[in-house]
């Protein structure tokens, strides 16, 4: 099977191609099982393969550096982490028509985390804060401020602007347009990350969270991985927090005000852009952008 291109230039990725890629290109996986995870994220077609491992495949071409970046990393950051993390053992090559480096990983058990299960949850908001206070520790011998890649770069908020003034005002009548740009100019006015570069996630909300009997077990989906400014994984406590797990969880991560209004304002931001691109096709995205956007605007 040869991955066809749609009208939107994206590969189609179906069974038939994975299965290709994984027996010519890892052949001790060979006749193992897959299973479609659906649904999945935005930016990856994923597979079960077998009873331990997982295959993504990136949907668009903003999501091919991830399977490089993730073998690399990974590893390396596993030890160090409270909550397991999916790291690679391979990454494959463009073949078969499919344009772009795939990888596979061990499978991670459990279920997706909910408001529902741990928004009230003392407990989870102090483990989600010690995940990223051991990430940001993190420091590889051979990494320094002066030699980040340019792949692991944050950008900060401001590149944001103008995207989030249009979504503002493409959701007027959804959401109160007056409440967000207050928040909005706040954020961007908040003096910016003045410290050495530190680890982020930068994709860190509910959806990347994983729980097993009811408590956390895992984080998934590195491919925001980077170096800089930690204010874009503050949006986990709007997305997944109460007002008052939300308090906890600041205060065992140490927050300080500028980074706190920062956070929220990659909260607002993030979660824009995530309604106005999904919501009108997905009710579960409407749902949750909805709530992130409310929470960052209570802060």
């Amino acid at each position: 099977m040869v991955a066809e291109r749609t009208a939107d230039t994206r590969p189609r990725i179906d069974e038939a191609l994975v299965r290709r890629l994984i027996d010519t290109q890892f052949p001790q996986w060979a006749g193992l099982a897959l299973k479609l995870l659906d649904p999945a994220g935005s930016d990856h077609v994923i597979y079960r393969l077998g009873d331990e491992l997982s295959v993504r495949l990136p949907r668009h071409a903003g999501a091919i550096g991830q399977a490089r970046k993730e073998f690399q990393w990974l590893p390396r950051l596993a030890p160090h982490l409270p909550l397991a993390i999916p790291v690679p053992v391979g990454v494959g090559d463009p073949d078969f028509g499919y344009p772009w480096p795939w990888a596979v990983s061990c499978w991670l058990d459990g279920e997706v985390a909910t408001v529902d299960a741990l928004g009230n949850s003392s407990r989870a908001a102090v483990e989600l804060a010690q995940f990223l206070a051991a990430l940001q520790r993190f420091a590889p011998g051979d990494m320094t401020a002066d030699n980040t890649r340019e792949d692991l770069t944050g950008r900060p908020l401001p590149v944001r602007d103008r995207a989030t003034r249009d979504a503002i005002a493409e959701v007027d009548g959804v959401f109160d347009t007056t409440t967000m740009t207050e928040l909005w100019n706040a954020a961007l006015s908040t003096p910016g990350w003045d410290r050495s570069p530190v680890w982020f996630h930068g994709d860190f909300h509910t959806g990347n969270l994983l729980t097993s009997d009811g408590r956390l077990s895992a984080v998934i989906d590195f491919g925001g991985l980077g170096m800089g400014d930690p204010a874009c994984d503050l949006m986990i406590a709007f997305t997944l927090m109460s007002a008052k797990s939300r308090a906890v969880f600041r205060d065992a991560l140490g927050v300080d005000d500028a980074t706190w209004m920062r956070g929220r304002g990659w909260a607002l931001a993030t979660g824009l852009n995530a309604y106005t691109t999904y919501a009108a096709v997905n009710p579960r995205v409407a749902a949750q952008t909805t709530r992130q956007i409310t929470q960052a605007i209570i802060g």
